[in-house]
């Protein structure tokens, strides 16, 4: 193993991947996908046919959008992994694609290991050898001592979000979902509510989640979550999205499960996009123990009432009879 690699934190035994590598999704207009994630604050860079998703100073592609008539999909999730462990992973996976309730196919590109089925949220997972990235304890806001800490508005500059933190889910079967990426990615449960909500994280330390799964009637992707370098830029973000448009949204609230204060903003296609702060970390040498949360302790601590439209799945709603 590289030496980058033995520097970071690992669980003894575990086989898992370690961290999100990257989400892909297409939607009917790249122009509009463009103008809004910029406005966002990423780093937008268009390759050909697709738009790739990057954070400013940072080198990783968090995401990548694909232009495809109809209403936006979530085309597929990929994890990253340790080369000591690909292979292991990889088994895994091929194991469960040979199970006849699955319904999957299985292919090889070079490294990459794709398993496509409509169940277990609806899209592929790809699994790629590396290092994660942007994954450590993240410094904690400070007061300023002597002088006024707010920034004047007219100098407030840009929020460019740090890293990606993790992704939202549909599922129309929530605890199977958590059982496919448990059992095969090695993705352990941090907490849910029933069968209602569901939040995994990675073994080799993680955020309180990489990735989740709401219940919906099919698959789909809710919302991209990102992180934000402190409280300030949350609310910073979300008039910054006011001023350039994008006013619908929800927040500035803070969450229970993750702890993470956070902005959601619409985008042009009934997802959301997050700004998040201060999510909680799970470290490689603590075994967290979830809990079932009843609904009502499950969602927020405080915020404004959630919008009407927040959990309405568009990538099945819109889809023709």
């Amino acid at each position: 193993m590289e030496a980058a690699a033995r520097s970071v934190p690992r669980r003894d035994g575990a086989v898992a991947v370690h961290s999100l590598h990257r989400f892909v999704f297409t939607v009917p207009d790249l122009d509009v996908a463009a103008a809004f994630y910029a406005d966002f604050g990423l780093d937008v860079r268009r390759q050909g046919g697709r738009l790739d998703l990057h954070t400013f100073g940072h080198e990783h592609r968090w995401g990548s959008i694909y232009e495809a008539p109809g209403p936006k999909r979530l085309q597929y999730v990929s994890f990253g992994a340790y080369a000591d462990d690909y292979d292991r992973i990889a088994e895994r996976r091929e194991g469960a694609g040979r199970r006849k309730d699955q319904a999957a196919s299985l292919g090889r590109r070079g490294r990459d290991v794709v398993r496509r089925s409509r169940r277990h949220a609806g899209a592929a997972r790809r699994l790629a050898q590396g290092d994660p990235g942007g994954k450590d304890r993240r410094d904690r806001w400070r007061a300023r001592v002597g002088s006024g800490a707010a920034p004047s508005r007219s100098k407030a500059g840009t929020v460019r979000p740090r890293r990606l933190s993790h992704i939202l889910l549909f599922s129309s079967d929530v605890p199977r979902s958590v059982r496919f990426y448990s059992d095969t990615l090695g993705l352990r449960l941090s907490d849910h509510s029933g069968e209602i909500i569901a939040f995994l994280h990675g073994a080799h330390a993680s955020d309180h989640h990489l990735i989740a799964f709401a219940k919906s009637d099919g698959p789909g992707l809710h919302h991209s979550s990102w992180d934000v370098a402190t409280f300030d830029e949350v609310g910073l973000g979300m008039q910054q999205m006011i001023d350039r448009g994008h006013a619908h949204g929800w927040g500035v609230g803070r969450h229970v499960l993750g702890s993470n204060y956070f902005r959601y903003i619409r985008d042009p296609w009934g997802s959301f996009a997050e700004y998040s702060y201060d999510i909680d970390f799970i470290p490689a040498t603590i075994d967290w123990q979830a809990k079932d949360h009843p609904p009502e302790d499950s969602f927020y601590v405080w915020g404004p009432p959630v919008p009407d439209d927040f959990i309405i799945n568009h990538e099945t709603a819109r889809r023709p009879s």
